[in-house]
Protein backbone atom coordinates (compact mmCIF):
# COMPACT_ATOMS: atom_id res chain seq x y z
CA UNK A 1 0.00 0.00 0.00
CA UNK A 2 1.15 3.47 -1.17
CA UNK A 3 1.87 5.99 1.50
CA UNK A 4 -0.40 8.71 1.01
CA UNK A 5 2.12 11.52 1.15
CA UNK A 6 3.62 10.05 -1.93
CA UNK A 7 2.22 9.28 -5.46
CA UNK A 8 4.60 7.66 -8.14
CA UNK A 9 4.79 10.45 -11.45
CA UNK A 10 6.20 8.28 -14.20
CA UNK A 11 8.60 9.51 -17.46
CA UNK A 12 8.39 7.51 -20.61
CA UNK A 13 10.50 9.34 -22.79
CA UNK A 14 14.66 9.82 -22.52
CA UNK A 15 15.28 13.68 -21.52
CA UNK A 16 17.65 16.05 -23.50
CA UNK A 17 19.04 18.84 -21.34
CA UNK A 18 21.57 21.46 -22.01
CA UNK A 19 23.32 22.94 -19.05
CA UNK A 20 23.54 26.64 -19.11
CA UNK A 21 26.21 28.88 -17.61
CA UNK A 22 23.62 29.29 -14.22
CA UNK A 23 23.85 25.66 -13.80
CA UNK A 24 27.41 24.92 -14.76
CA UNK A 25 30.08 23.95 -12.11
CA UNK A 26 27.80 21.91 -10.37
CA UNK A 27 29.00 18.06 -9.99
CA UNK A 28 26.74 15.76 -11.98
CA UNK A 29 25.47 13.67 -9.18
CA UNK A 30 24.30 17.04 -7.37
CA UNK A 31 22.59 18.12 -10.80
CA UNK A 32 20.80 14.66 -10.95
CA UNK A 33 19.42 14.63 -6.98
CA UNK A 34 18.34 18.17 -7.77
CA UNK A 35 16.97 17.14 -11.36
CA UNK A 36 15.04 13.60 -10.36
CA UNK A 37 13.81 14.79 -6.95
CA UNK A 38 11.96 11.61 -5.22
CA UNK A 39 14.44 9.28 -6.91
CA UNK A 40 16.52 7.48 -4.59
CA UNK A 41 20.51 8.61 -4.57
CA UNK A 42 21.64 4.88 -5.01
CA UNK A 43 18.90 4.47 -8.09
CA UNK A 44 21.15 7.39 -10.04
CA UNK A 45 24.27 6.36 -8.96
CA UNK A 46 23.00 3.05 -10.44
CA UNK A 47 22.53 5.48 -13.59
CA UNK A 48 25.34 6.92 -13.93
CA UNK A 49 27.13 3.52 -13.52
CA UNK A 50 25.14 1.84 -16.61
CA UNK A 51 25.91 4.70 -18.72
CA UNK A 52 22.39 5.36 -18.92
CA UNK A 53 22.67 9.19 -17.97
CA UNK A 54 25.57 10.25 -20.50
CA UNK A 55 27.27 13.76 -20.88
CA UNK A 56 27.27 14.37 -25.02
CA UNK A 57 26.85 10.90 -25.86
CA UNK A 58 29.62 9.89 -23.32
CA UNK A 59 30.03 8.05 -19.61
CA UNK A 60 30.94 10.43 -16.96
CA UNK A 61 32.03 9.94 -13.27
CA UNK A 62 29.66 11.18 -10.26
CA UNK A 63 32.35 14.00 -9.72
CA UNK A 64 32.30 15.62 -13.67
CA UNK A 65 31.81 19.16 -12.95
CA UNK A 66 29.13 19.95 -15.70
CA UNK A 67 30.14 22.75 -18.03
CA UNK A 68 28.25 25.47 -20.04
CA UNK A 69 26.62 23.26 -23.57
CA UNK A 70 27.28 19.78 -21.96
CA UNK A 71 24.41 18.08 -23.33
CA UNK A 72 22.88 15.94 -20.71
CA UNK A 73 20.82 12.63 -21.75
CA UNK A 74 18.57 11.24 -18.63
CA UNK A 75 16.46 7.93 -18.84
CA UNK A 76 13.02 7.61 -17.64
CA UNK A 77 12.42 7.02 -14.24
CA UNK A 78 9.96 6.77 -11.90
CA UNK A 79 9.92 9.39 -9.53
CA UNK A 80 8.46 9.54 -6.03
CA UNK A 81 6.38 13.52 -5.56
CA UNK A 82 7.02 13.25 -1.88
CA UNK A 83 5.14 15.35 -0.10
CA UNK A 84 7.12 19.10 1.51
CA UNK A 85 9.64 17.92 4.50
CA UNK A 86 8.19 18.85 7.75
CA UNK A 87 11.45 20.81 9.52
CA UNK A 88 10.06 21.21 13.40
CA UNK A 89 10.24 24.88 14.69
CA UNK A 90 12.25 24.23 17.02
CA UNK A 91 14.86 23.36 14.39
CA UNK A 92 14.15 26.41 12.70
CA UNK A 93 14.62 28.74 15.67
CA UNK A 94 18.22 26.83 16.29
CA UNK A 95 19.38 27.38 12.87
CA UNK A 96 18.11 31.36 12.74
CA UNK A 97 20.55 31.50 16.11
CA UNK A 98 23.10 29.41 14.56
CA UNK A 99 24.15 32.44 11.74
CA UNK A 100 28.20 33.32 12.21
CA UNK A 101 28.07 35.56 9.15
CA UNK A 102 25.98 36.70 6.46
CA UNK A 103 26.47 39.10 3.49
CA UNK A 104 24.48 39.14 -0.05
CA UNK A 105 27.07 36.10 -1.04
CA UNK A 106 26.90 33.23 1.92
CA UNK A 107 25.20 32.32 4.89
CA UNK A 108 27.59 30.50 7.48
CA UNK A 109 26.50 28.64 10.29
CA UNK A 110 27.84 27.21 13.13
CA UNK A 111 26.33 23.74 12.54
CA UNK A 112 24.81 21.67 15.43
CA UNK A 113 26.00 18.19 15.70
CA UNK A 114 23.44 15.52 15.06
CA UNK A 115 21.80 17.24 12.10
CA UNK A 116 23.14 15.93 8.72
CA UNK A 117 23.61 18.99 5.86
CA UNK A 118 20.63 17.28 4.05
CA UNK A 119 17.79 14.67 4.13
CA UNK A 120 17.94 11.37 2.78
CA UNK A 121 16.29 7.97 2.05
CA UNK A 122 16.16 7.62 6.13
CA UNK A 123 16.25 11.59 6.83
CA UNK A 124 12.73 14.01 6.41
CA UNK A 125 14.91 16.62 6.47
CA UNK A 126 18.55 18.34 6.86
CA UNK A 127 20.81 21.81 7.27
CA UNK A 128 19.69 22.34 3.12
CA UNK A 129 16.03 21.94 3.55
CA UNK A 130 15.28 23.96 6.82
CA UNK A 131 17.07 26.95 5.62
CA UNK A 132 15.17 26.54 2.36
CA UNK A 133 12.56 26.83 4.74
CA UNK A 134 13.94 30.08 6.69
CA UNK A 135 14.68 31.68 2.97
CA UNK A 136 12.19 30.71 0.86
CA UNK A 137 12.62 32.53 -2.16
CA UNK A 138 16.32 32.85 -2.12
CA UNK A 139 18.89 30.63 -3.83
CA UNK A 140 20.63 29.10 -1.60
CA UNK A 141 22.83 25.69 -2.02
CA UNK A 142 25.56 23.89 0.41
CA UNK A 143 28.83 25.57 -0.25
CA UNK A 144 30.78 22.08 1.14
CA UNK A 145 29.72 19.44 3.34
CA UNK A 146 30.52 18.28 7.38
CA UNK A 147 29.41 14.86 8.70
CA UNK A 148 26.17 14.89 10.52
CA UNK A 149 27.93 14.36 13.85
CA UNK A 150 30.26 17.21 13.00
CA UNK A 151 29.71 20.81 14.28
CA UNK A 152 30.78 24.05 13.43
CA UNK A 153 31.47 26.45 10.48
CA UNK A 154 29.21 25.28 7.37
CA UNK A 155 28.87 27.59 4.25
CA UNK A 156 26.01 28.04 1.97
CA UNK A 157 25.88 30.14 -1.31
CA UNK A 158 23.46 33.00 -1.45
CA UNK A 159 23.93 32.91 -5.63
CA UNK A 160 25.36 30.81 -8.72
CA UNK A 161 27.70 32.96 -8.90
CA UNK A 162 29.16 32.46 -5.51
CA UNK A 163 29.17 28.74 -5.03
CA UNK A 164 31.19 28.40 -8.46
CA UNK A 165 33.73 30.41 -6.98
CA UNK A 166 33.69 28.46 -3.81
CA UNK A 167 33.87 24.90 -5.57
CA UNK A 168 36.81 25.87 -7.39
CA UNK A 169 38.84 27.54 -4.80
CA UNK A 170 37.61 24.10 -2.89
CA UNK A 171 39.35 21.90 -5.82
CA UNK A 172 42.16 23.52 -5.97
CA UNK A 173 42.71 23.95 -2.29
CA UNK A 174 45.68 21.33 -2.14
CA UNK A 175 47.32 22.89 -5.48
CA UNK A 176 49.01 25.88 -3.91
CA UNK A 177 49.92 28.82 -5.89
CA UNK A 178 47.27 27.69 -8.30
CA UNK A 179 44.37 29.70 -6.92
CA UNK A 180 43.71 30.75 -3.44
CA UNK A 181 41.60 27.95 -2.00
CA UNK A 182 39.75 27.61 1.32
CA UNK A 183 40.98 27.25 4.56
CA UNK A 184 39.60 25.02 7.48
CA UNK A 185 40.74 24.67 10.70
CA UNK A 186 38.79 21.60 13.61
CA UNK A 187 39.02 21.36 16.99
CA UNK A 188 39.44 17.51 17.57
CA UNK A 189 39.87 15.59 21.47
CA UNK A 190 42.17 12.95 20.68
CA UNK A 191 42.48 9.57 22.62
CA UNK A 192 45.92 9.40 25.05
CA UNK A 193 48.18 11.86 25.34
CA UNK A 194 49.89 13.36 22.04
CA UNK A 195 53.72 13.31 21.68
CA UNK A 196 54.13 13.64 18.15
CA UNK A 197 54.67 17.38 17.87
CA UNK A 198 53.19 19.06 14.90
CA UNK A 199 52.39 16.31 12.49
CA UNK A 200 51.22 16.00 8.99
CA UNK A 201 49.68 12.91 8.24
CA UNK A 202 49.32 12.02 4.22
CA UNK A 203 47.55 9.21 4.07
CA UNK A 204 45.64 8.63 0.77
CA UNK A 205 41.85 7.47 1.77
CA UNK A 206 39.12 4.60 -0.01
CA UNK A 207 35.35 4.21 0.46
CA UNK A 208 34.80 0.80 1.38
CA UNK A 209 31.58 -1.33 2.32
CA UNK A 210 32.33 -3.84 5.34
CA UNK A 211 29.76 -6.10 6.36
CA UNK A 212 27.01 -3.83 5.13
CA UNK A 213 28.87 -0.92 6.38
CA UNK A 214 30.48 2.49 4.44
CA UNK A 215 34.11 2.91 5.89
CA UNK A 216 36.97 5.06 4.82
CA UNK A 217 40.25 3.16 4.87
CA UNK A 218 43.68 4.14 4.45
CA UNK A 219 44.69 2.98 0.80
CA UNK A 220 47.81 3.32 -1.51
CA UNK A 221 45.05 4.01 -3.93
CA UNK A 222 43.10 5.73 -2.59
CA UNK A 223 42.60 9.68 -3.17
CA UNK A 224 45.32 11.98 -1.99
CA UNK A 225 44.39 13.35 1.63
CA UNK A 226 46.90 15.38 3.75
CA UNK A 227 45.65 17.03 7.67
CA UNK A 228 48.37 18.87 10.13
CA UNK A 229 47.73 17.96 13.62
CA UNK A 230 48.86 20.38 16.29
CA UNK A 231 48.51 19.97 20.17
CA UNK A 232 46.72 22.69 21.47
CA UNK A 233 46.47 21.29 25.37
CA UNK A 234 46.83 18.22 27.29
CA UNK A 235 44.21 16.76 29.35
CA UNK A 236 43.18 13.65 31.61
CA UNK A 237 44.58 11.00 29.29
CA UNK A 238 43.06 13.13 26.58
CA UNK A 239 44.87 15.44 23.56
CA UNK A 240 42.75 18.83 22.30
CA UNK A 241 44.21 19.07 18.74
CA UNK A 242 43.84 21.90 16.18
CA UNK A 243 43.73 19.93 12.89
CA UNK A 244 44.24 22.04 9.27
CA UNK A 245 43.07 19.99 6.33
CA UNK A 246 44.28 20.59 2.83
CA UNK A 247 41.60 18.36 1.13
CA UNK A 248 38.28 17.44 2.53
CA UNK A 249 37.46 13.88 1.44
CA UNK A 250 34.69 12.09 3.71
CA UNK A 251 36.30 11.03 7.41
CA UNK A 252 39.04 12.28 6.94
CA UNK A 253 40.21 13.33 9.98
CA UNK A 254 38.65 10.81 12.12
CA UNK A 255 40.78 8.42 10.02
CA UNK A 256 43.92 10.16 9.85
CA UNK A 257 43.35 10.57 13.79
CA UNK A 258 42.77 6.88 14.39
CA UNK A 259 45.61 5.79 12.12
CA UNK A 260 48.16 8.12 14.34
CA UNK A 261 47.04 5.70 17.58
CA UNK A 262 44.92 8.49 18.75
CA UNK A 263 41.30 8.61 17.66
CA UNK A 264 38.54 11.11 17.89
CA UNK A 265 36.86 10.96 21.34
CA UNK A 266 32.84 9.75 20.92
CA UNK A 267 33.67 7.86 17.28
CA UNK A 268 31.85 5.12 17.31
CA UNK A 269 33.18 4.27 13.70
CA UNK A 270 37.02 4.47 13.94
CA UNK A 271 37.32 5.29 17.92
CA UNK A 272 38.66 3.61 20.80
CA UNK A 273 35.19 1.89 22.47
CA UNK A 274 36.93 2.26 25.92
CA UNK A 275 37.73 5.95 25.96
CA UNK A 276 34.46 6.59 24.79
CA UNK A 277 32.99 4.82 27.53
CA UNK A 278 35.23 7.13 29.83
CA UNK A 279 34.39 10.06 27.57
CA UNK A 280 30.74 9.55 28.06
CA UNK A 281 30.68 9.21 32.36
CA UNK A 282 32.49 12.55 31.59
CA UNK A 283 29.59 14.14 29.50
CA UNK A 284 30.41 13.53 26.21
CA UNK A 285 27.59 12.41 24.29
CA UNK A 286 28.61 12.88 20.33
CA UNK A 287 31.77 13.41 18.62
CA UNK A 288 34.14 15.92 19.42
CA UNK A 289 35.41 17.34 16.07
CA UNK A 290 34.25 20.95 15.56
CA UNK A 291 34.96 23.20 12.35
CA UNK A 292 36.31 26.08 14.79
CA UNK A 293 37.70 28.10 11.69
CA UNK A 294 37.03 29.12 7.92
CA UNK A 295 38.59 31.18 5.52
CA UNK A 296 37.02 31.88 2.32
CA UNK A 297 38.70 33.48 -0.88
CA UNK A 298 35.82 36.20 -1.43
CA UNK A 299 36.63 40.05 -1.91
CA UNK A 300 39.25 40.69 0.00
CA UNK A 301 38.94 37.32 2.33
CA UNK A 302 36.45 36.61 4.66
CA UNK A 303 37.76 34.63 7.98
CA UNK A 304 34.67 33.26 10.33
CA UNK A 305 35.44 31.43 13.42
CA UNK A 306 32.71 29.21 15.46
CA UNK A 307 32.81 29.18 19.04
CA UNK A 308 32.50 25.36 20.78
CA UNK A 309 29.34 24.24 21.97
CA UNK A 310 28.45 24.30 25.87
CA UNK A 311 28.78 20.51 25.76
CA UNK A 312 32.15 20.63 24.55
CA UNK A 313 33.56 23.56 26.58
CA UNK A 314 32.26 21.78 29.65
CA UNK A 315 33.52 18.56 28.90
CA UNK A 316 37.22 19.77 28.71
CA UNK A 317 36.32 21.98 32.20
CA UNK A 318 35.11 17.81 33.58
CA UNK A 319 38.56 16.10 32.07
CA UNK A 320 41.27 18.97 33.35
CA UNK A 321 44.13 16.94 35.01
Amino acid sequence: MKSPEMSEKPSNAVEMVEISSDQAGQRLDNFLLTRLKGVPKSHIYRLLRSGQVRVNKGRKKPAYRIEPGDSIRIPPVRTAASAEAVVPDSVLELLKNARLFENSDILVLNKPSGIAVHGGSELKFGIIEAIRKIYPDQFIELAHRLDRETSGCLVLAKNRDTLNTLHRALRNEDNAGKSPGVEKTYLALLAGLWQQGEKTIALPLHKVRRSGEHRVETSDDGQKAISHFKLVQHYRNASLMQVQIDTGRTHQIRVHAAASGHPVAGDSKYGDAAFNREMKKAGLHRLFLHASHIVLPLGEGISVHAPLSEDLSQLLDNIEP
